[in-house]
């Protein structure tokens, strides 16, 4: 055994907002580091070292990339991977503490409560919204071409277990903020379709959409979640236009 166990590792860019508490809900993990993407304009790095962290600066080039090079560039057996806009409740803490007294998996799935515009959201897909956040370092990676919404790779096949208690997300304050971040996630899934081979066509803009917002409201149930629920699917219709509109341009800009 390392002579660290656990290694709580936080990407960060500009998050003074949320770095102090993230990092105080892990400081009962041996090491804190957040990994810094190298030109957060605020005081994300001066807090995060008064909070009690260590902080490594790494040029981001994408997400995949980012968490590989945090996991090469630490030395705990385990890493658990925590969001700044996370926290890591006392149950959830306990629970993984305990799990690591005696692990089966190289891999844990973490549920997650995401609170979205300040209400808690149980459906429309945003529950149990599980997350492969804590890994033994050696024997996972992240796949290279999954540039977002990253996927782990376990070393020989391994398996992965599922954990019990969530992690808090505090996800997306206010309507700018969610159409800011999905506007990015677009263009990134546009990017990946489009080196995949994908086009788009004209029923993309009308189906795709029509799709989406039917699957979020009905099939996940957003309707439980009231008017929250009837919103949330609205915006995630738009946003399947708006990755197929970005798909569009990705194809006029390529001149193909």
């Amino acid at each position: 055994m390392s002579e660290k166990q656990l290694v709580g590792v936080i990407l960060a860019k500009n998050e003074a907002e949320h770095i102090e508490a993230c990092i105080e809900s892990l400081l009962w993990a041996d090491e804190v580091v957040v990994f810094e993407s190298g030109n957060s304009t605020d005081n994300t790095v001066k807090l995060a070292e008064k909070a009690g962290a260590r902080v490594i600066q790494h040029p981001f080039e994408d997400f995949a990339k980012q968490r590989n090079a945090a996991l090469r560039a630490v030395d705990g057996e385990w890493v658990l991977f925590v969001d700044a806009d996370e926290r890591v409740p006392d149950t959830l803490a306990s629970e993984v503490r305990e799990t690591l007294k005696n692990p089966q998996h190289v891999g844990y799935w973490i549920p997650r409560h995401n609170y979205i515009f300040g209400k808690l959201t149980r459906h429309t897909g945003w529950y149990p919204d599980y997350q492969m956040r804590l890994l033994k370092r050696e024997l996972a990676q992240y796949d290279p071409e999954r540039k977002v919404h990253e996927l782990v790779i376990l070393a020989d096949g391994g398996e992965a277990g599922t954990l019990e208690n969530p992690l808090v997300h505090y996800n997306y304050r206010d309507l700018g903020h969610f159409i800011r971040t999905q506007r990015m996630y677009a263009k990134f899934d546009a990017r990946i379709l489009y080196e995949e081979g994908v086009r788009a066509k004209l029923r993309n803009f009308i189906l795709q959409p029509i799709r989406q917002f039917k699957w979020r409201y009905f099939t996940l149930k957003g309707y439980r979640d009231g008017w929250h629920g009837l919103k949330l699917s609205v915006l995630m219709a738009w946003n399947e236009f708006d990755k197929y509109w970005q798909l569009r341009q990705v194809g006029r800009n390529s001149g193909k």
